[in-house]
């Protein structure tokens, strides 16, 4: 199982796949066991936004194992994804409005040595 950040600037997380943009984070899903999905909103100029990343992921019934995290500075865009995910998320997919905590991120650092 492997964890997936998505982001275009910030440094990815010790343990954690980056996906850059869209494509990516979707072909991890589709290809990979991924228990926890953390997701920024604004992804780079000429680029789809986390909404239109979660609009396709639920088009497609795509979604963690585990967890998902919001960790967009962006508070119109994390609101827009917060509500569509929880309106069509498993029931066993917890979701986190906003960013994860040192404790999620050394547990993962952790696990994936």
């Amino acid at each position: 199982m492997i964890h997936v950040y998505l982001d275009d600037w910030r440094r990815c997380p010790d343990g954690f796949v980056l996906a850059r943009n869209m494509a990516e984070c979707l072909l991890l899903l589709e290809e990979e066991r991924v228990g926890i999905l953390s997701l920024d909103h604004d992804l780079g100029p000429d680029e789809p936004t986390g909404t239109e990343l979660v609009m396709e992921m639920v088009r497609r019934g795509l979604y963690p194992e585990k967890e998902i995290y919001l960790h967009t500075s962006c508070p119109e865009g994390r609101q827009r994804m917060y509500q569509q995910l929880y309106k069509h998320k498993p029931d066993s997919v917890k979701l986190h409005n906003g960013p994860m905590g040192w404790d999620t991120l050394e547990r993962v650092r952790l696990e994936t040595q």
